[in-house]
């Protein structure tokens, strides 16, 4: 009876002088796994951005903005494209439905001007809502060239726009705002998005299907879709709701007319 007792009281010292090292692997496993999502978040944000209402319904124009593991990121349902004197509100939400943007044309301005709010809990859809409260504005927006047929426009954050966009209930430490600019041709979806100090915020590029990986040789070649399908690409530390906001804009304010078109090769 001793003998069980001493050996089952010296087991676990001897176990863990057999395995010393279960605690140094724990460490390193968690080590490596917080690497790993270090090295997830320094990666860019890649989402397909297709030209189409969540909901469905015929004649609607709005977006259905996907992530890279295919989860409804961002959308905007049910609007119809008007003129801007009776476009009205437009409405970012994320993919739940919860509102986080509003966007709303400003009537008399040659540069096709909007200005960008964010929606607090309960305010959306309310026309007693203060919307030109300074607190609430995130950015303004206009076309460079009220003239001439471009695509370049500039983006001017407010002075409030510091705190954070996420909805998380916590706000970042005020900042000198920085704005930003979209250079390219948004219609024929080659653009970026750059900020004041001219690095890179976001790309917009032609969204391309299949590849080299393609089972059948006929369709090894990567096939570009068509105008209302494309690819967004967010760089690390930009808000990716805020570059939705200023696609949804760029939309708005380019001539292209809409026409809703199915994937296609081009």
């Amino acid at each position: 009876m001793c003998l069980l007792l001493s050996g089952s009281t010296s087991g676990p010292a001897s176990m863990s002088r057999i395995h010393p090292s279960d605690r140094g692997d724990g460490a390193r496993r968690a080590a490596r796994t917080a690497a790993a999502a270090e090295r997830e978040r320094q990666q860019p944000a890649v989402y397909t951005v297709w030209k189409r209402s969540s909901m469905g319904f015929q004649g609607t124009d709005g977006f259905s903005v996907y992530d890279a593991a295919g989860r409804l990121a961002f959308r905007v349902d049910n609007y119809a494209r008007r003129p801007k004197a009776f476009a009205g509100e437009l409405l970012l939400m994320d993919g739940r439905g919860a509102p986080l943007l509003s966007l709303r044309p400003q009537i008399f301005s040659l540069h096709d001007r909007w200005n960008c709010y964010r929606v607090a809990p309960g305010e959306e859809g309310c026309p007693e809502t203060d919307k030109s409260s300074s607190a609430q504005q995130l950015f303004s927006m206009r076309k460079c060239a009220a003239l001439q047929s471009t695509d370049d426009a500039e983006v001017h954050m407010s002075t409030a726009s510091a705190a954070t966009t996420s909805g998380r209930g916590c706000r970042a430490p005020p900042s000198p705002p920085s704005g930003y600019r979209v250079e390219g041709c948004f219609s024929r979806r080659s653009c970026k998005i750059t900020r004041s100090d001219g690095q890179e915020a976001a790309r917009i590029l032609r969204k391309k299907a299949g590849g080299p990986t393609a089972a059948a040789a006929s369709s090894s070649r990567p096939v570009a879709l068509g105008d209302d399908v494309f690819s967004l690409v967010v760089r690390p530390g930009v808000d990716a709701a805020t570059v939705m906001a200023i696609v949804v804009v760029m939309d708005r304010i380019c001539r292209k007319p809409y026409a809703p078109m199915a994937c296609s090769a081009q």
